[in-house]
Formats: C-alpha cells, sequence, structure tokens
C-alpha cells in the first residue's frame, strides 16, 4: 500500500473537486483511473482537494512546495531553508504569507504582528509524507476564512493512521541527509500516529548552510470524520545558515560566484510547539466540532540585505526575534433547516489570542549586538463570527450566502512611550456563490465575497518613527478590506477529463504591510487585480495522469500616472504535471512550474526574469515491503533565479556608506539562484 495514503487504495490517484453532485451525502464516481467525490458544500471553480495518493507522487524540495498543489501558487525562497517560504498567487507577491491563509489540522500558520512580516507564514514544520490531504480556496467568497485569506486558503492535514509502521532514509548531493520513522499503533479504541524526522542538509552555495531540522508529531485519533475525537502534539527546531540574496554586479565583475554569499553570519534559529484538541459529534439532526489549541513559537533571524548601505563600518546586519504564544477556540454547528427549499445552516466562532512576549529589530555586527531600534510587547486579540446557509432550489440552481463579523483588540507595550497604547476595530465581511448546473456534467459558478487581513499591532499604534525617535507617524488602519468576485466553470463531460476556467477580480482598499526590515509600516495606495485561470486533470491511461495549470494576472496601484505596477507582481504563471500512480511496483512523477517576469519598481523600468523549473523522481516497490524512491531536483540544471528585488545596496569597497564619503547606494537586481540540479535517493520499508 501507498505509505501515505488511507482514504483509497494504492495506486489510485485523488482530487475531490468541491462541487455538488445531489442532495446530501458523498457521491461517488467510478472512473478508470481516478475517483472525483463531489460534496454540497463546494462554493466556487477555484477550491478543491488533494489527497495523500497524488501528494505522494509530486517531487519537491522543500515543505512549502506542497502548496503549490493550489493551481497558480508558486512558492520560492530567497533566503535560508529555515526561513518561510515567498508565495505568489494572483498577481500578489504574497511575501511570506500576508493573504494566504494556511491552517494545519485546524491550528493557524500565520503570525500576526511577526518580526519579519505580516501573516508570516512558515509551514516547515510538517513532516510531508505524513500529511493526508490539503484543501485549497481561492478568494475571498467563504465565511469560514478570515484574516489574510482574501486571495486564497489552505488546510494540511495529517493522515489519521498509517497502514504500516514505516521507516525511510534519504541521502543525496550536497550533503542532504534525512531520517523518518512513523507508526500506527492501536490504543483502546482509536489509533496512535508517531512520528519523527531529522535532516541535515549543507546545501550547494559557496556558504555552507548547516542545517539542523528535527520534527515531531504524535496525534491520536478515535472514531471517524463526523464523530470521535483527535489529539496531538506537535514539536519542530531549526537552526541554520542563509546564503542569502546577492548583488548581480558583484556576480558580473567577479567579486563572488553566482553561488556566493556577501554575509557569512546571516541565518537563525525557530522553534514551534503546539497543542490540539478536536472533538467531533452530532445530535439532534445537526452534527458539530470543536477545537481547542496553543501553541509555543520563537525565531531567532539575522539578515543583511544592503551589506554597507546605512554603516560604512559595521556593516546593516540586523536581527528579527518573535517570542510568543498562541491560544485559540474555534467551534462550529451544522443544521439541516427543515423548509420548503432544501437548506442548511452553519454557524461558527473562532477565538484568538497571540501573546507576544518580546517581537524587536536589533542592530547587528556578525551577530553580536549593537544597537535596538524597537522592542514592544504585544497582545493581540480576536473573535470572528460566521453565518451561512446553502439553499437547493431546483436540480440545476443551487446558492450560497453567508456574513462574518470579526473583532480586534490591540495593546501594545513599546519602548518608546509615544508608541504604547491599544486600540480596537471590527470589520463585517458579507458572501454570496451562485452554482448553475450540471448541464452535461458542466457547471457555472458565480462569486462575490469581502475579505480582509489585519495589520500589524505596532504600526497601528505606532506614532513616532522607531528608527530616530523624533519624527512624526501616521498609525495605520488596522483591518484593510478586500472585495472580490468570481466567474468560474467547471467541466467534466469527456471521460478522465476535468476542466476549469475562472475569470476573477479583487480590489484592496491599501497595500498596507508592516515592514519587518525597517521597523515601520508602508502604507501604499488602493490596489485592483484582475485575471484569469485555466486548469486540467486528464487520466488517459489507466497508469498515467496530466495535470496543468495557467494563471494570468494583470495588477495595479489605483494611482494617476505611470507608477502604477506592484513590485513583484507577477503576471504569469503555469505548471505541467506527468504522474505514473504505482502500477506493476513502478511509479514516477515529473512536474514542471513555470514562474513569469514581472515588475520589480513602480514604473516598470526594472522586470524580474521568468523562472521555469523541472523536478522528477521514478520509484519502485520491491516485495510490498521495500519502496527505493530516486528524485531529481532541477532537472535540466536550470541557471535561473528562485527570487529577484530591486533596490540600492552597498558593498564594502564601494563609497556609498553612512558618513561624509556617503554617495548614495547603487541600485541593482538582487537575487537568490535556484538551487543547481541535485539528486537524492530515499530507502523505506514497512512493517
Amino acid at each position: 500500500m501507498n505509505i501515505r495514503g488511507t482514504a483509497l487504495a494504492a495506486g489510485v490517484l485523488s482530487v475531490v473537486w468541491m462541487e455538488s453532485s445531489g442532495a446530501g451525502g458523498l457521491p461517488v464516481v467510478e472512473l478508470d483511473t481516478i475517483r472525483v467525490v463531489g460534496q454540497d458544500s463546494g462554493a466556487s471553480a477555484t477550491q478543491g482537494r488533494v489527497q495523500a495518493e497524488q501528494l505522494a507522487q509530486r517531487p519537491i524540495a522543500r515543505s512549502g512546495e506542497l502548496l503549490e498543489f493550489v493551481p497558480g501558487l508558486i512558492a520560492t525562497q530567497h533566503s535560508g531553508e529555515g526561513k518561510a517560504n515567498q508565495y505568489f498567487l494572483r498577481g500578489f507577491n504574497l511575501d511570506h504569507g500576508t493573504d494566504f491563509y494556511t491552517e494545519v489540522d485546524g491550528m493557524p500558520v500565520n503570525m500576526r504582528s511577526h518580526g519579519h512580516g505580516q501573516g508570516y507564514a512558515d509551514i516547515n514544520f510538517i513532516i510531508p509524507e505524513l500529511i493526508g490531504s490539503l484543501d485549497y480556496r481561492k478568494g475571498p467568497y467563504y465565511a469560514e476564512v478570515g484574516d489574510f485569506g482574501a486571495a486564497g486558503s489552505a488546510n494540511l492535514r495529517y493522515v489519521d493512521e498509517l497502514p504500516h509502521t514505516l521507516v525511510r532514509a534519504t541521502g543525496g548531493e550536497n550533503g542532504y541527509r534525512s531520517g523518518l520513522i512513523a507508526g500506527s499503533p492501536t490504543l483502546g479504541d482509536g489509533r496512535l500516529l508517531m512520528g519523527l524526522q531529522a535532516t541535515r542538509y549543507d546545501g550547494p552555495y559557496d556558504l555552507e548552510s548547516d542545517q539542523k531540522k528535527y520534527a515531531g508529531i504524535l496525534r491520536y485519533n478515535q472514531g471517524d470524520a463526523a464523530s470521535g475525537f483527535t489529539a496531538s502534539l506537535m514539536g519542530y527546531d531549526i537552526d541554520y545558515t542563509a546564503p542569502d540574496q546577492i548583488p548581480l554586479r558583484a556576480v558580473q565583475d567577479g567579486s563572488i560566484g553566482r553561488l556566493g554569499f556577501v554575509d557569512p553570519s546571516d541565518g537563525g534559529e525557530v522553534h514551534r510547539y503546539s497543542a490540539n484538541l478536536e472533538w467531533r459529534g452530532a445530535s439532534d439532526g445537526a452534527h458539530w466540532q470543536a477545537q481547542a489549541y496553543a501553541l509555543d513559537y520563537r525565531m531567532d533571524l539575522y539578515s543583511n540585505f544592503t551589506y554597507f548601505l546605512a554603516d560604512a563600518v559595521n556593516g546593516d546586519q540586523f536581527r528579527q526575534f518573535d517570542d510568543r504564544r498562541v491560544y485559540g477556540l474555534n467551534a462550529h454547528r451544522h443544521w439541516a433547516l427543515p423548509t420548503a427549499v432544501q437548506a442548511d445552516l452553519r454557524l461558527g466562532v473562532q477565538l484568538r489570542h497571540d501573546d507576544i512576549d518580546r517581537v524587536g529589530l536589533y542592530l547587528t555586527r556578525a551577530r553580536a549586538p549593537l544597537d535596538t531600534v524597537r522592542e514592544d510587547a504585544v497582545r493581540e486579540s480576536s473573535v470572528g463570527v460566521y453565518l451561512s446557509s446553502t439553499q437547493r432550489w431546483t436540480d440545476w440552481l443551487r446558492s450560497e450566502v453567508g456574513v462574518r463579523g470579526d473583532v480586534y483588540r490591540f495593546d501594545v507595550d513599546a519602548g518608546l512611550d509615544a508608541n504604547s497604547g491599544d486600540d480596537d476595530d471590527a470589520i463585517f465581511s458579507p458572501k454570496a456563490a451562485l452554482i448553475f448546473g450540471p448541464w452535461a456534467d458542466t457547471r457555472l459558478f458565480l462569486n462575490y465575497g469581502q475579505g480582509f487581513h489585519s495589520n500589524d499591532a505596532r504600526g497601528v499604534l505606532t506614532r513616532i518613527d522607531p528608527a530616530d525617535g523624533v519624527t512624526p507617524t501616521d498609525p495605520v488602519d488596522p483591518l484593510v478590506r478586500a472585495r472580490g468576485g468570481e466567474l468560474g466553470l467547471h467541466n467534466a463531460l469527456v471521460p478522465n477529463l476535468h476542466l476549469s476556467a475562472a475569470l476573477w477580480w479583487l480590489d484592496f482598499d491599501s497595500e498596507l504591510v508592516y515592514v519587518g526590515d525597517a521597523g515601520n509600516n508602508e502604507a501604499g495606495a488602493a490596489s485592483k487585480r484582475r485575471g484569469v485561470e485555466l486548469s486540467a486533470y486528464w487520466a488517459p491511461l489507466n497508469w498515467l495522469i496530466l495535470d496543468a495549470d495557467y494563471a494570468y494576472a494583470h495588477a495595479r496601484l489605483d494611482v494617476p500616472g505611470p507608477e502604477d505596477r506592484i513590485p513583484n507582481s507577477i503576471e504569469n504563471t503555469f505548471s505541467l504535471g506527468l504522474t505514473v500512480p504505482e502500477t506493476g511496483g513502478w511509479s514516477a512523477g515529473l512536474r514542471l512550474r513555470h514562474l513569469g517576469g514581472g515588475p520589480l519598481i513602480e514604473d516598470n523600468s526594472a522586470r524580474s526574469e521568468a523562472t521555469t523549473v523541472v523536478n522528477a523522481q521514478l520509484g519502485y516497490r520491491l516485495w510490498q515491503r521495500y519502496t527505493a524512491t530516486l528524485t531529481v531536483l532541477n532537472v535540466f540544471d536550470s541557471g535561473d533565479n528562485d527570487i529577484t528585488y530591486f533596490y540600492e545596496s552597498c558593498l564594502a569597497d564601494e563609497a556609498c556608506g553612512s558618513g561624509e564619503a556617503n554617495a548614495g547606494g547603487v541600485s541593482d537586481f538582487h537575487f537568490h539562484p535556484v538551487e543547481p540540479r541535485a539528486l537524492r535517493l530515499s530507502i523505506a520499508a514497512e512493517f
């Protein structure tokens, strides 16, 4: 059996298209090589579920690339592998997650008022081999999704059990070593999931990454999806050095190589420990779910992007620190209504409190402290309540309406008294959808919704620039509204072929973001985004599955004149996958992902070039117990960049640092190259 799979038999891939196939239940359509499961909760053409069997066949280099199962989303990296990925979707440079909400087993990943960036979403703590499903939604159309979810959201969920105990060892080029042991013993009326993974990685760069990563999970599940409970403990710890982005001019003049570095002391440490308890049940014709969680998180990050621009003597390295506890309660209840028109009602509440002991920005030299830019204690709380209902008017018409209300409380104890205080804000978000069909296995979706993202609590209360302690600044709006709509279509008329298309728009009142690298907020103009998305999933043969998706986005700031581009808003993305599910012991996966070019500054005079990477893997199962998998990352040894920026910096031998010789920085492209081709071999045994 597939070591990840519990949902379907081995060798069968599944994608769950979130559509209605009739009243009640989860009808299943049997196809030659895939199963498509519909459910009445589906509200748009751009949401879906990916099951364990498909996750297992995609070659990935890092945990964040699991999110690339969301059509149109690309995950990149501009620093060490211990840092959250950079995400791109629907014309957004999502930074590390500002407008894409992510959760694992119902626990939030995005961090509010974070030391590095608002909405920071680091999923490096997951064990990819044990993830059982990934549900994704795009757009602000879903009442269950609140903060950070305007562009989209994803929920990764661990498997409830494994069919066998698994031991897996992986080795590869550039000092990659990883070991995993996992199993599911029976305990009482339920099953334990126990997993422990340790990884060491030196990396291909001239600066050795010296990454040491440990992740573990202990999870107990009893019952099923309708009734029972799940309790889990998770732990994660990483220590690494970061070969960060580098200036193009230094590579062109031979000062450093393409895989070189400027500051050898960049890097950091992160830990995340969590406890989670979930109850599920049914009574009086309704079903319900309740969840409580707590997590302890700490990040210590050292970066240097401008080298010697601000300080010609000590350099520009800075330390970002975040130490917090997060507590939350979620609950929802679902009723079938006794009305003439078939309808249901869903009521939910979400509570979260972030108790941040210390979040700070410091100037350093080779990780030694020099000065404090700002150091704050933050307490941020929120209550979200949502109500939604689905009505089935006819066999071909369904509607869904919802409303969400969120209330936030911000409390900041700042190092500078003028920036201390408290504030609160609330926002109301309506949602609506119409679903037409099926006609000839075709459905049409109309969606509208409002969403939001919160801003950093420090920006909400800041009145004096913490960098100099003198310059007045204007506080930013606590909650920033987004409005979006979508016209979508899904077609399954041709056997074993599923096609989806969507035209969408999304407007933000402001591109307000907290700039952790500077310790303050930047208030941007309103923005408008428009786009089209196409995706296809095709199983032409019993042993072959092809999938492809294309996305185009037109993103502009709502300002007069030519400087209306949104930096790092990518216009085109494309991906193509080929999967051979386990057949006669063999399995394979091939993946091409293409990240198009885009503007790097507002006037579009500097643009990034496109990036194309192909990954592949080939597996063979021997005696039903042993599996060998060869993964080839960057098959064609692409020399493209993982990410590119354009800004001013100053190298040690350039006369542009602070002081009398200050001549201003050098505007240049700064990039992080794609890792060169690398081979990794995994040997797994099941007992």
